[in-house]
């Protein structure tokens, strides 16, 4: 099996069973041919966006690696944040609509920074729960200062509902300013609390 299908094989397993599941070790085995940076390590050095987790990246990421990740992170973390109250009625249109929107921005973020800096950065895995707006946040692994914060907040205009404001704040700016990613429409009556 080509090693490029082996390494995008265990990093679809590992961020679709959240880690819960182990890779098979025909995976992650070693053949003869393979170079030694991509043995089975289980060092924080190599699991940027899975804590415990076995990823078959160098300590550096390409931009192209990083956003990838990333992408499939901020999907994951953000379905997480909706439940399975909220993600079923939303999740249609998060991908059509919001999902591609987050993606522009990381890929932003992604062409900032040197691919030399990219392995520090890494996803928070804990949205918010209740009514608080963090679905997730980028941060400097190595510093511990936020880079981005991704928020969703739940708006009700006069006589129009409840709607998912989805928006972003930056370090440039010392998170003050919301840029809008978009909005998707709930329905009149309040939705439940996140996570839920």
């Amino acid at each position: 099996m080509p090693k490029w299908l082996k390494k995008s094989l265990v990093v679809l397993i590992t961020a679709l069973t959240f880690g819960t599941v182990s890779p098979p070790a025909y995976l992650i085995a070693d053949d003869k041919s393979d170079d030694s940076k991509f043995s089975n390590i289980s060092s924080k050095e190599n699991n940027r966006f899975a804590p415990e987790l076995y990823h078959p990246f160098d300590s550096q990421f390409s931009k192209e690696q990083f956003l990838a990740l990333a992408v499939e992170q901020a999907e994951l973390q953000s379905f997480a944040k909706f439940g399975s109250r909220i993600g079923p009625k939303i999740q249609d249109e998060f991908k059509d609509v919001i999902l591609p929107k987050m993606e522009e921005v990381i890929n932003d973020l992604a062409q900032q920074h040197p691919e030399e800096e990219l392995s520090n950065l890494t996803i928070s895995e804990s949205p918010s729960g209740g009514n608080g707006e963090k679905i997730f946040h980028i941060y400097n692994e190595v510093t511990g200062q936020d880079i981005i914060r991704f928020h969703v907040r739940k708006d009700n205009p006069p006589k129009e509902g409840y709607w998912f404001n989805f928006h972003y704040h930056t370090y440039h700016d010392e998170f003050q300013e919301h840029h809008t990613i978009g909005s998707i429409f709930w329905a009149k009556n309040m939705p439940p609390k996140w996570l839920s």
